[in-house]
């Protein structure tokens, strides 16, 4: 069974900054991708920040400059940095992994189950 665990969220002021992690674990073969989605209230979640196995990086619009996705491969883990965070930002953060189990050698997109980012002006 493939786990992500995320933590890093919490409440913080307008123009700070937040380091968000994600770990999978259990029986990975490998992990194809990695990204944060982020859902606020009444709206859809989106998209924030994904990154693949070979580096290539993809980022919303609005978090653009503000936001870096990394991941560190031997952890199995992905990060979010946010710098400059605006009271827009605030939603919960969702992790999500594309997966080769180890055991089925299935590959299947994995979700955690988020974690609260408030930021307050």
């Amino acid at each position: 069974q493939v786990q992500l665990v995320e933590s890093g969220g919490g409440l913080v002021q307008a123009g700070g900054s937040l380091r968000l992690s994600c770990a999978a674990s259990g029986s990975i073969f490998s992990i194809n991708a990695m990204g944060w989605y982020r859902q606020a209230p009444g709206k859809q979640r989106e998209l924030v920040a994904a990154i693949t196995s070979g580096g290539s990086t993809n980022y919303a619009d609005s978090v653009k400059g503000r936001f870096t996705i990394s991941r560190d491969n031997a952890k199995n883990t992905v990060y979010l940095q946010m710098n400059s965070l605006k009271p827009e930002d605030t939603a919960v953060y969702y992790c999500a992994a594309r997966i080769t189990t180890a055991q089925a050698m299935m590959e299947y997109d994995y979700w955690g189950q988020g974690t609260q980012v408030t930021v307050s002006s």
